[in-house]
């Protein structure tokens, strides 16, 4: 990995942990990803942008597998999404055969044009909700 890279990826995450996540977190229409943490055992919640087709919720890492909730969703894929005020509970899959590019252009414009531009590591993720 570039240094570039690495020092993108510090500053992105630096500013979504203290400044954005906690803002999004507490808008009601945010879409919202809840993990269970790997270590802690703790839920775990990011907001996320995606969209929902049929019994699927799709989104892209901007990060891949150094974000914090890829790593949780490796070791436990029960996860639960928040979509339009409501929790779904589901199954994350991590589908590193997608094109992540190509999905982010059937995803919503605005989270997909910063996906794109602050991302490193793009990885498509699938969660197949309950239902």
């Amino acid at each position: 990995m570039t240094d570039l890279r690495s020092i993108k990826h510090r500053v992105v995450t630096t500013i979504q942990r203290r400044v954005a996540n906690p803002l999004n977190r507490r808008v009601p229409v945010q879409q919202l990803l809840e993990t269970t943490g790997r270590v802690s055992g703790r839920p775990r919640v990011v907001p996320i942008g995606g969209r929902r087709s049929g019994n699927e919720f799709w989104f892209v890492s901007e990060f891949g597998d150094r974000s914090d909730y890829v790593r949780n969703i490796r070791a436990d894929g029960r996860v639960r999404v928040r979509l339009r005020g409501e929790w779904y509970s589901g199954t994350a899959h991590l589908v590193p055969d997608d094109d992540p590019v190509r999905r982010l252009s059937s995803l919503p414009r605005g989270n997909s044009a910063v996906v794109r531009v602050m991302g490193t590591d793009l990885l498509s993720v699938r969660v197949d909700l309950d239902e």
